[in-house]
């Protein structure tokens, strides 16, 4: 399945002064492995692969040297192949289970930059101890996967045309043919279920899959969840369950800033801050932040204390709640659409590398989203269905004048009175 990060990777490869070695950060099950190790066949004339999760022998030869000449021959007998600079990749995936391996991506980059290195780790944020072995801040490229978003999605299942006649339209703010709009909110409905992890997409487009999509999203839930006791510290494990059984309550709150008493009675931020800082760094959740004003740049008016907590995956948090494509499209969860719908808009901006942010004005007001773009601050506002009246939106433009505001809805594309209508099929494009 086509992915976005595969045209960064091959930027990196051209990459002819300078190189460094790439680290690609992410989730657990976004596709990292497959899309390295297709690269790697179809770029390079052979591929060493290492994985220090399945493998923990080959990490203890990481104990007494790290420099590239040491590493390098070490490898090549291990695998019994050889390692050709700008012909060979090599691979360091789960390098958080082998710290000395991530510090000597530093020496790579200082001592060997001819060697193609590209390593991944799904839980980088958590498992390092930073405290023991070095990061090698500086000397590596970093990049971030998230799971497929709609526009891969829509390419997996072969409907390119439709992905580029959504951008089209979007770029001109030209109205969709009707049937071809209802397609693609059909599609987003369905996105909104399986999510974008691929093994819940494969399992969704094949129709011999041996299990089913409900299935697969149950047991990446469950792996999700897995994680939290494999690398988390016992004292710290119970809080972090806690906090995250507590998101489906969280967001249906009419104001969704996260509120520590809904975790339990006498919750405070001193009990359960790490336990929150540990499911956003593994990338379990996003972390969505006040903004007092709406002035550019966003992060210097931000208000660290009060926040929401989105889940990464649309997948991962329809097996959470037990939501199904029926349900979605129901009026009987016309409310939980609307979470849903916002909870879709936060992953789309997160994966197009837009720091999350959202405004309030003294508990009257409220903004979605704010994102910036070209030194200008956008408010985004979220819309499940086709009515789409906003005062909290008009409060906004009437005081700050923003360049123009976004709105996402089931409507169809459109520019009027400073506001872009986006429909919720088409965030992508943001």
């Amino acid at each position: 399945m086509k992915r976005k990060i595969t045209e960064t990777l091959y930027e990196w490869k051209k990459e002819k002064k300078g190189r460094m070695p790439l680290l690609i950060y992410g989730a657990r099950q976004v596709g990292k492995t497959f899309e390295m190790r297709e690269f790697g066949a179809v770029s390079y004339k052979n591929t060493v692969y290492v994985n220090f999760e399945t493998d923990e022998r080959i990490g203890k030869y990481f104990d007494t040297d790290i420099h590239p000449d040491y590493i390098v021959s070490i490898l090549e007998k291990y695998y019994e192949t050889m390692i050709i600079p700008g012909d060979t990749l090599i691979i360091f995936d789960e390098i958080q289970s082998c710290e000395r391996a991530l510090t000597c991506l530093k020496y790579f980059q200082e001592e060997a930059p001819e060697y193609h290195v590209i390593a991944a780790g799904s839980l980088l944020g958590v498992a390092i101890n930073r405290d023991k072995y070095s990061f090698p801040v500086g000397k590596v490229q970093m990049a971030t996967m998230y799971p497929m978003d709609l526009e891969e999605v829509l390419w997996a299942k072969g409907k390119q045309l439709l992905a580029d006649t959504i951008r089209e339209h979007f770029e001109n703010n030209e109205p969709m043919n009707e049937l071809l709009h209802e397609e693609a909110m059909q599609e987003f409905y369905h996105y909104c279920i399986v999510g974008g992890m691929p093994a819940a997409v494969k399992a969704d487009i094949t129709s011999n899959s041996p299990i089913n999509q409900s299935e697969i999203r149950q047991m990446l839930l469950n792996s999700y969840i897995a994680d939290m006791t494999k690398y988390a510290d016992k004292s710290d494990t119970i809080r972090i369950f806690e906090a995250y059984d507590s998101l489906p309550a969280q967001l249906a709150k009419d104001t969704k800033k996260f509120q520590y008493k809904l975790i339990k009675s006498g919750a405070r931020a001193s009990q359960y801050g790490d336990a929150i800082d540990w499911l956003i760094r593994s990338g379990i959740v996003h972390k969505c932040v006040k903004s007092s004003q709406g002035f550019y740049p966003i992060a210097a008016y931000q208000d660290l204390t009060a926040f929401k907590l989105y889940y990464s995956d649309m997948g991962i948090m329809s097996a959470r709640i037990g939501m199904s494509l029926e349900a979605m499209t129901s009026k009987e969860s016309e409310h939980f659409r609307g979470i849903l719908t916002e909870n879709y808009v936060s992953i789309a901006l997160k994966s197009k590398g837009y720091d999350l942010h959202y405004w309030e004005s003294d508990s009257i007001a409220e903004v979605d989203f704010l994102i910036q773009r070209d030194n200008h601050v956008i408010p985004v506002e979220c819309k499940a269905g086709e009515h789409v009246k906003a005062k909290s939106l008009m409060v906004y433009m009437k005081k700050y004048d923003p360049a123009y505001a976004i709105r996402i809805s089931a409507r169809n594309f459109g520019f009027v009175k400073g506001i872009k209508s986006v429909p919720l099929y088409s965030v992508f494009c943001i």
